[in-house]
């Protein structure tokens, strides 16, 4: 399969940048969302909070169940199309949101706002970018990572203007003209469009689904538990770290002090990947990534330092980890095959990030925060021991490779 090519004077960066701003308004308008609209909507409603907050689940869990088939779009038809789809079904969830008059309206917009989650989020651009760039698309990732960091820093002081300004609906109102005013024109402009067909050609063939066997299939495996857990860790973090916090002593304030220094780990750590223009091998990244959560959290458990110390080693961990999500499986499944393994991915990780915050939060509910946190940092080291499997199965065997070619 081949990439698409960009039109002459289109770089990298002008495609990373466009993407990026996309990135960040795209997350946080969803997945960032809630973190800002869901007191004042439930003051405003008197609907349930696990119900407001469920929305996102079932959006994540929709992003989830779409991101194959996306995957499989992109590798076809390149990500111009899937990615304007994307923006415009996430600002028609939006305005579904913004127009709810009651909870199964609110959640039916959740829907549809998950379908633009699938086809916008990191996944589905990171595919955008592997077809656009073939083996080449590293950088490009790394570049994009670097951009999606900003985005709660960036969304959630908009946020909170807006809800002052507007309330809660004319916030999702706001975002969803953001989605099709300035997203949806930065991914028409960015992305190439496929070639056109001549008027008399067949119907070109729907691309053959990848089929893995053998060590491949086996290390498809291995990585699809590696992004799985470590997405579920991720995600019970991002809701409960406050929780986890003041179980260990700490004030609401002091709390808060100590979790922003994750934001800036996590942007450091991608500049420090980027001015390494991609030295390390992809496995080196993700194993960087899985063992600096590792420690963090056990240090965080175990109090060995000030708080602040071990969440910035988390985070760094996060930060990196999410340039592998994007890297890794280019380097062990090659480009041709890149877009629709990592629409493949996307779910089980997805799934996870959406179910495990409720699970964590029954977990603190009958056994409290500590075991909570022995629970994550336990996960941790699951996945260090599956990265090690991994590691041995990508280069064992015959000495090929995977990806290589089989005939």
């Amino acid at each position: 399969m081949a990439t698409l090519a960009l039109p002459r004077g289109t770089g990298t960066l002008r495609v990373t940048s466009a993407l990026g701003v996309v990135q960040i308004f795209a997350w946080g308008s969803s997945y960032y969302l809630l973190s800002v609209l869901a007191a004042p909507l439930a003051a405003d409603t008197g609907w349930p909070l696990p119900w407001i907050f469920g929305g996102l689940t079932l959006g994540l869990l929709v992003a989830g169940l779409a991101s194959p088939r996306v995957g499989a779009r992109i590798g076809r038809d390149g990500g111009r199309v899937v990615l304007a789809t994307g923006c415009a079904l996430m600002a028609a969830g939006l305005a579904m949101l913004g127009a709810a008059g009651s909870l199964a309206m609110f959640i039916a917009g959740w829907a549809v706002l998950g379908l633009g989650m699938g086809a916008g989020l990191y996944d589905a651009a990171f595919a955008a970018l592997g077809r656009l760039y073939g083996a080449a698309a590293r950088p490009a990732i790394t570049q994009l990572t670097l951009w999606g960091g900003f985005a709660s820093t960036v969304c959630w002081p908009i946020s909170a203007f807006l809800v002052a300004q507007l309330g809660w609906r004319g916030t999702c109102f706001a975002y969803a003209g953001v989605m099709l005013g300035l997203c949806l024109p930065l991914v028409l402009v960015a992305l190439p469009a496929a070639p056109r067909k001549a008027a008399d050609a067949a119907p070109a063939p729907a691309a053959a689904p990848v089929v893995l066997h053998g060590r491949d299939r086996a290390v498809f495996l291995l990585l699809c538990a590696i992004m799985t857990i470590g997405g579920a860790i991720v995600s019970v973090l991002s809701v409960h770290l406050l929780t986890l916090l003041q179980a260990q002593g700490l004030t609401l304030a002091e709390a808060v002090g100590v979790g922003m220094v994750l934001g800036p780990a996590q942007v450091a750590a991608r500049l420090i990947e980027m001015a390494g223009g991609g030295r390390h091998d992809a496995l080196w990244t993700l194993a960087a990534a899985v063992v600096m959560m590792a420690f963090g959290l056990f240090m965080l458990m175990f109090g060995w330092v000030w708080p602040g110390v071990a969440l910035a080693l988390y985070g760094a961990g996060t930060g990196v980890y999410s340039i592998a999500r994007g890297t890794v499986p280019l380097s062990l499944f090659g480009p041709a095959r890149y877009a629709q393994l990592i629409g493949r991915v996307a779910r089980p990780n997805l799934m996870a990030q959406a179910l495990a915050p409720s699970a964590a939060a029954f977990l603190m509910a009958h056994s409290g925060p500590a075991a909570m946190l022995h629970t994550l940092a336990g996960l941790t080291l699951v996945n260090v021991a599956v990265l090690a499997l991994l590691a041995r199965a990508a280069r064992g065997g015959d000495g090929t490779g995977v990806g290589s070619p089989r005939h």
